[in-house]
């Protein structure tokens, strides 16, 4: 019996067209070594899902899951996506993972870049924002964005300011913003929220973003049971981690 055929014995793919056992999985549309050419990426790879965030009466509430999806598959669980970036901002970030931990080490770069200037101003949310859009609105004229929405919540001069920057350097405000699933499922539900009560407590605000959290558990695929929630306020930025959706199978029964 020969064994100079060693392929004769190899295993089979994981999956249809994919990758043999020990061997990695080459994405489509990656950068291509081959060619002359060079392809940037027309797609995440490792995504994030939705960010819920609103303002209240007093600050900022800022929340976001710990999944990190390797395409449909559930593959990193404790993947941090809120971020205090001073005493006075917090940052969502949704989309592709890697791309987001690339942009978070440019803005920890900017923070001590601010820190040795030691001229007594600290970056404010707007300034943060207006620069997260030049930096976006670059990649994205160079056709290699960063694959990321990222959300800004802090207090501009003592006044709660909530925005959002996409992959294409689109920016805006609003008193209530969410990315993802979140902008067809959470949204609705904090709009209407905002409406009856323009003016909530930190209390009914945090209520109503662990409702929104557990709607998208039940309804969105790639969603996860544990999530951060981020405050800001005039006392400082406040991070918890590891809160729990309140599960409710009682009609698992019923489902066939």
């Amino acid at each position: 019996m020969s064994f100079s055929n060693i392929d004769a014995f190899a295993a089979p793919p994981l999956w249809r067209n994919g990758p043999s056992p020990g061997a990695f999985y080459n994405f489509p549309n990656m950068q291509s070594k081959t060619s002359g050419f060079v392809e940037h990426s027309q797609s995440p790879v490792t995504t994030a899902t939705s960010i819920v965030a609103l303002t209240f009466k007093n600050g900022v509430i800022i929340a976001g899951d710990l999944l990190g999806s390797y395409g449909s598959l559930a593959r990193f669980r404790n993947c941090p996506r809120i971020l205090k970036i001073n005493d006075n901002i917090i940052l969502g970030a949704g989309g592709d993972y890697g791309d987001y931990q690339y942009v978070k080490d440019l803005i920890e770069q900017k923070i001590i870049d601010e820190e040795c200037l030691d001229d007594g101003f600290n970056l404010k949310p707007k300034s943060l924002q207006c620069w997260l859009t030049r930096i976006m609105y670059n990649r994205r004229s160079r056709f290699d964005p960063f694959w990321n929405n990222f959300v800004v919540g802090g207090l501009q001069d003592g006044v709660p300011y909530l925005a959002t920057v996409d992959k294409l350097g689109t920016a805006y405000e609003d008193k209530a913003i969410c990315t993802g699933y979140g902008t067809h499922l959470a949204l609705p539900i904090i709009r209407d929220t905002l409406q009856k009560n323009p003016n909530l407590s930190e209390e009914e605000a945090r209520a109503l973003v662990v409702k929104c959290m557990e709607v998208l558990f039940y309804r969105d695929a790639h969603s996860y049971p544990k999530y951060q929630i981020g405050v800001v306020t005039e006392a400082g930025v406040k991070i918890e981690g590891l809160v729990d959706v309140n599960q409710k199978w009682d009609l698992a029964h019923m489902i066939h």
